[in-house]
């Protein structure tokens, strides 16, 4: 496995976990699938739409998410909004990610990889970046 799929791999089993988030605080508005696939790709979290709809039937199914059909348009669109319940759960799963990130702070007493990110930005951490390497450490 080459380095940059490994990466990848990796970053997905993060993502894989944060989706519902970011999903329930996106559509505190109303928004539909494709819209939202959008949003999530414009704040830095692209989800494919295999996995996307499905995860929005499933938040449906667990009254996470209200939705309802808008035909006034030639093409009829299922809207999507988060739920009071869903707020719940967002709110819940915020402070879970607030403790987790804290947690991994803490494991990294030196501060190495804040000092990586204010050195050089985060765009140094880049793995497309030109001449960067994350992985395997050299």
């Amino acid at each position: 496995m080459s380095e940059s799929e490994l990466l990848d791999a990796h970053r997905q089993e993060l993502r894989r976990g944060s989706v519902v988030l970011a999903s329930l605080l996106a559509l505190q508005k109303p928004g539909y699938g494709y819209g939202l696939l959008e949003e999530l790709e414009r704040a830095g979290m692209p989800v494919a739409g295999n996995t996307l709809y499905p995860l929005l039937r499933r938040l449906e199914s667990q009254g996470l998410l209200t939705s309802e059909w808008d035909t006034s348009e030639a093409r009829p669109r299922k809207f999507y909004r988060t739920s009071h319940d869903g707020m719940r759960l967002a709110r819940a799963l915020w402070r879970e990610w607030r403790a987790i990130d804290a947690a991994v702070t803490r494991l990294d007493p030196d501060a190495t990889l804040t000092r990586l990110d204010s050195d050089a930005g985060v765009a140094a951490l880049d793995p497309d970046a030109e001449g960067q390497h994350l992985w395997p450490p050299r």
